[in-house]
């Protein structure tokens, strides 16, 4: 299991190729509708939320560019990203470019949404396809509690089917008030599932989106990973509210990468406090 934790930013030199590794990491937001309505959910994402997808050509142009400049890691995220339909192009395209990872509640991926995803595997270097499932508890109330009824079973059983087809699965942990004692139990159950411990991440309930509760965070106290949707690039994929927003163009992503340099230095230069990891 590995958690979030504090960089220094005077620690963060000016010169690019020194820049901290979490800048290398590609956000992508895919579309903001979902199957679920987590009450703690940052990007404010449900049933019924307009799609606001970002489109295949759009997210082709942004794998290229971020290739270009470095980057090392492409992740799509959502919303519920196996809602749409060409999902699987742009992890096609983008896993024979880059490591990529896709996040999911994994209750979708069953039949030919499953199949069509094995398809896409077939296709791309095996290393730069994973796929990272958020699970909350190692048993169903501490899942269900946030995510709604039933779905604990419905996300294992999902997690069970994409092993069965030799996908590499990371899980995604939201530490909350119900499962903050039982992390050690969760712990126990993904290793159960023969996810390692590398495998594993737990990040606090961030008071973003829909949540009432957990950490006050910002541009202030975050290290940044370069995050895009249809309204621009956003210093960090925990909110894509305004007051974190980078740029409201897309493109050229380089723009944007040097606007976030600038900040950074800026931060390093005023004796800024320790910012956080939060992916």
């Amino acid at each position: 299991m590995t958690s979030a934790e504090s960089l220094d930013p005077l620690s963060m030199p000016n010169d690019p190729t020194s820049q901290p590794a979490s800048l290398w990491k590609l956000w992508i937001y895919t579309n903001y509708d979902c199957n679920l309505k987590c009450s703690y959910c940052v990007a404010k994402s449900g049933p019924g939320v307009p799609r606001r997808a970002l489109g295949l050509a759009n997210v082709q142009r942004l794998v290229d560019e971020a290739v270009g400049l470095g980057f090392s890691d492409v992740f799509f995220t959502g919303g519920e990203p196996f809602i749409l339909d060409d999902i699987y192009e742009m992890l096609a395209y983008a896993a024979t470019r880059i490591k990529t990872t896709v996040l999911t509640n994994a209750m979708l991926l069953r039949g030919a949404r499953l199949e069509r995803l094995v398809s896409v595997a077939e296709t791309v270097p095996k290393e730069n396809l994973i796929v990272q499932v958020s699970l909350d508890g190692g048993r169903p109330e501490d899942h269900d509690a946030y995510r709604g009824k039933g779905t604990w079973e419905k996300t294992v059983e999902g997690i069970r089917s994409l092993q069965e087809q030799g996908f590499r699965v990371r899980l995604g942990t939201t530490e909350t008030p119900v499962n903050s004692t039982h992390l050690s139990k969760l712990c126990e159950f993904h290793r159960s599932l023969g996810i390692p411990d590398q495998d594993h991440f737990v990040r606090p309930l961030a008071k973003r989106g829909y949540s009432r509760e957990g950490l006050e965070l910002d541009m202030g106290n975050l290290v940044p990973e370069v995050t895009v949707n249809l309204d621009g690039v956003f210093w960090h994929p925990l909110s894509t509210d305004g007051d974190m927003q980078v740029n409201r163009k897309l493109f050229p992503l380089a723009e944007s990468v040097e606007k976030i340099r600038a900040q950074l230095g800026v931060m390093s230069q005023t004796g800024q406090a320790s910012l956080m990891t939060f992916t």
